[in-house]
């Protein structure tokens, strides 16, 4: 019988260009939940994917203190969440958000008067 051998998977090994960063973060943003820690890791993906020493230098942090900010073991200032995503060339954009017509209108449209 041959053994298996696994290797553990690292996202920022297949984020190459930044349209797949800028897809991940996305994806990372509709998935997290309010959970910002995990936010914080998906940056930290992207910034080694980049290079976190680049990054560090362009976003003007030290790059220990990058690393510990995007961990996802703490919450980094909005300030910090602003130069990294500047420093990895995305930006941050706002939407509406539509809520679901059947819950939103269940809701509102069933009250009746007798």
């Amino acid at each position: 019988m041959t053994k298996t051998i696994t290797t553990r998977y690292d996202v920022a090994e297949h984020l190459r260009t930044p349209e797949e960063m800028a897809a991940y973060l996305e994806a990372c943003l509709e998935e997290a939940n309010g959970d910002a820690a995990f936010i914080a890791k998906a940056l930290g993906d992207i910034a080694r994917a980049k290079g976190m020493s680049q990054v560090a230098r362009d976003a003007g942090v030290s790059r220990e203190s990058l690393y510990k900010a995007l961990s996802g073991e703490r919450i980094p200032g909005f300030d910090t969440i602003l130069k990294v995503i500047n420093a990895l060339g995305l930006r941050l954009h706002a939407e509406a958000a539509v809520m679901a017509q059947q819950g939103a209108s269940a809701d509102t449209q069933e009250t009746t008067y007798r």
